[in-house]
């Protein structure tokens, strides 16, 4: 039972080897639909494999992560993959959209691969990049595009099929300050109109302070900070 968290973590723990102190050790939170955390912290410390955890690329050594009421460590292989599908959807600071396919058919692919017919995957990739402005650019390339546009593609794609967690990799590291806060304003405004949660990766306090509630991690856990949103 979920008790209507999107997202719980229960005392996570992770290590690499035995003989190494862990990376990170009672990590606890829970989200509830609508909600938007942001995590900070040192390099090192941990939020990438975090993330990795969150996406059941990895598994804990300890504790639980348990999405949508399913505990991940429940699942195989081939459910954990079904589940991202259709629960998660990521943003990198890198973008890591596909350059021989067009905006359109990058925002398409989270569709394509659940099975979305023809005709709905359609209205909804041309929904989502007039939500984003780019209804211009449905049949342009990556490379044609800016920075900005390119990264707006890559929130497209991670939204298009609705997920219940969104979870962003210093989406704006690459970006500058004026199309940052866009790009952060829409990435927020999306989540908590499809009243999912999500998680912002990030070192730019600015980035963190457009979230719910901002969390410092280190080695032992979450610690809440002030948030100036």
């Amino acid at each position: 039972m979920n008790n209507g968290a999107v997202l719980r973590l229960d005392n996570l723990a992770k290590r690499y080897g035995h003989d190494r102190p862990p990376v990170f050790t009672g990590l606890n939170l829970e989200l509830a639909p609508g909600e938007y955390v942001a995590i900070m912290g040192e390099s090192g410390v941990g939020k990438s494999t975090l993330l990795n955890l969150l996406a059941g690329l990895d598994q804990p050594d300890a504790g639980r992560v348990v999405l949508e009421g399913v505990d991940l460590a429940a699942l195989d292989d081939d459910e954990l993959t079904l589940l991202r599908r259709r629960t998660v959807g990521f943003v990198f600071q890198a973008f890591h959209v596909l350059p021989y396919l067009s905006a359109a058919q990058n925002v398409s692919l989270p569709l394509e691969l659940l099975g979305v017919k023809r005709a709905e995957r359609a209205a909804r990739v041309a929904e989502m990049l007039e939500t984003v402005g780019l209804s211009f650019a449905a049949d342009r390339f990556p490379r044609a595009l800016s920075g900005g546009e390119v990264q707006r593609i890559a929130i497209a794609r991670a939204l298009v099929h609705r997920p219940r967690l969104v979870l962003a990799d210093e989406p704006t590291g690459n970006l500058d300050p004026r199309t940052a806060a866009r790009t952060l304003s829409l990435l927020r405004d999306r989540i908590k109109t499809n009243a999912g949660a999500g998680i912002l990766i990030t070192h730019s306090r600015a980035a963190a302070d457009t979230a719910d509630r901002i969390y410092t991690m280190d080695a032992l856990g979450l610690a809440q900070r002030a948030t100036g949103a």
